[in-house]
């Protein structure tokens, strides 16, 4: 593990394109701004492990489960009405 140490207005920088800033410190309290293009996925460590948590209970789900599950929530269907060629 790299361990660095930064002032409030300080940053790293992984890679070419993710920032991370020291935003303020308060007491043991550190906030951090992070820059990071939409497609990587940013979380707090207890949120990332949530969000496993329920991939992988979902992975799990038996098929018949999921198809009980329809039945509940079933799928929205949208009549959409295309213009004829001659309507356009």
């Amino acid at each position: 593990m790299l361990v660095l140490s930064r002032h409030r207005d300080e940053s790293i920088i992984i890679g070419d394109d993710i920032v991370i800033t020291v935003v303020d410190i308060r007491g043991d309290k550190v906030r951090l701004g992070i820059a990071a293009p939409i497609e990587i996925s940013v979380h707090r460590q207890e949120v990332y492990e949530a969000i496993q948590r329920e991939n992988r209970q979902a992975s799990r789900l038996d098929p018949q489960d999921a198809r009980q599950l329809e039945h509940l929530n079933p799928p929205l269907r949208r009549d959409v009405r295309r213009p004829r060629p001659d309507e356009v």
